[in-house]
């Protein structure tokens, strides 16, 4: 049996003013209605544990006042690593205020885009 790799990833929702309203972590240990839900809208069934997305807009209380998710991996050398979201996340952050998001894509370059951007790189738009 192959062990499967776990990665730590963090995201974290701002409001316009900069200020951190919500914090969340990946989980291999739970995970949370919401993943179920909108993995159903993109097709994706298989994705049991709780995304570092899901985890803070679910933690959210101020949901309402949500501006820009940052969401990071660090790999074991302290490097930022490609931490864009799924197409689960990318789902569950346009039904929210959120108008940005800002990851590390997969050439390791710090990206900052819409949501509408996101859902596209997705082909969810």
């Amino acid at each position: 049996m192959r062990k499967v790799k776990r990665q730590n990833l963090t995201a974290i929702i701002y409001d316009k003013r900069g200020r951190v309203i919500s914090i969340g972590k990946n989980s291999y240990e739970k995970t949370h209605p919401s993943m179920l839900y909108f993995g159903r809208l993109v097709g994706q069934l298989k994705r049991p544990y709780l995304h570092a997305e899901i985890s803070a807009i679910t933690r959210c209380a101020q949901l309402d006042k949500a501006f820009l998710i940052e969401v990071y991996r660090i790999n074991s050398k302290g490097e930022y690593v490609s931490s864009c979201p799924c197409e689960i996340c990318a789902s569950a952050i346009s039904h929210t205020n959120i108008r940005y998001v800002k990851f590390f894509d997969i050439h390791n370059e710090l990206k900052v885009v819409t949501v509408e951007e996101l859902l596209s790189l997705h082909n969810l738009s």
